[in-house]
């Protein structure tokens, strides 16, 4: 009788709702990148969002129009506007994908239970200096000149968009990934604003709501763009509360998405959260 009584009792009482993970695309790229990871969290169970950004994926702005971050970033402002009051989700990001979630840690410190940056530009308070540039842009230099550039503002003001040539991209983005991901990617990238991120700057206010959120940082071993001894120097100025390598090239949602699934679970479970 005890043993059903308890059965019972198990049966009536309410079940944690599981994580609800937001996923932001890094520069050039949309939600679509997500596809795998997306696929993987959805059948394991979990809610997954996945965002586009101003000029991103199916949005239809131009990314020679935008000239601050802020414009840039909407997309995302409004959805963790929309939340409930004591919704949180775990909010992701990828490369250029990182300075959103920074953002967002200040503004939305209530409704972010867990920051994740992956390969992420990972400032505490956004470019504020010339070492933040160096430590958080690509320096693809090296290679050539890879970027096709637009000049929305004219030709005498610095450019606005920016869109590594297709010749450059699997040597940079890809190397490591399976050629059908490079022939989407192929269709589906488009120019990124870079006027419009280097304006993303957050105040220092005194208070320190950004520590409020914890961090994990997933570091890419064999990235061509945003270079490991960068993750590396970010992670150091600003230390996360866990820190994880993946064997990928800059895209391990394409190059390694079963270790990347992994890991953010495992990110999930570091801060309590209820697989």
């Amino acid at each position: 009788m005890a043993e059903k009584n308890q059965e019972e009792t198990l049966l009536l009482k309410p079940r944690s709702k599981p994580p609800h993970f937001v996923l932001i695309h890094g520069i050039s790229l949309g939600s679509w990148c997500w596809y795998k990871i997306k696929c993987l969290m959805e059948v394991s169970g979990f809610t997954v969002t996945c965002i586009d950004l101003k000029s991103s994926g199916i949005d239809p702005s131009s990314a020679d129009s935008l000239t601050s971050f802020d414009q840039y970033n909407q997309p995302l402002t409004d959805f963790l506007s929309s939340l409930p009051e004591q919704e949180q989700v775990i909010l992701v990001g990828h490369s250029a994908g990182g300075l959103s979630v920074t953002s967002s840690i200040h503004k939305f410190p209530k409704k972010i239970s867990l920051a994740v940056y992956i390969a992420a530009t990972m400032l505490k308070f956004g470019f504020q200096t010339d070492e933040d540039l160096k430590d958080g842009v690509p320096e693809l230099s090296e290679h050539g000149d890879v970027y096709e550039l637009g000049f929305g503002l004219g030709h005498e003001h610095p450019p606005t968009s920016a869109l590594i040539k297709p010749e450059y991209r699997r040597k940079l983005l890809y190397h490591m990934s399976p050629q059908q991901e490079c022939a989407l990617a192929a269709l589906l990238m488009r120019p990124g604003p870079v006027l419009a991120l280097t304006t993303a700057k957050v105040e220092e206010k005194g208070q320190e709501v950004e520590d409020c959120v914890p961090r994990v940082y997933i570091k890419t071993l064999h990235d061509r763009v945003m270079k490991p001894e960068q993750q590396q120097a970010m992670m150091k100025k600003w230390p996360p509360r866990e820190a994880y390598d993946v064997d990928s090239d800059h895209s391990p949602f394409f190059s390694n998405p079963f270790v990347l699934f992994g890991l953010l679970i495992k990110a999930a479970v570091s801060v309590g959260s209820t697989i």
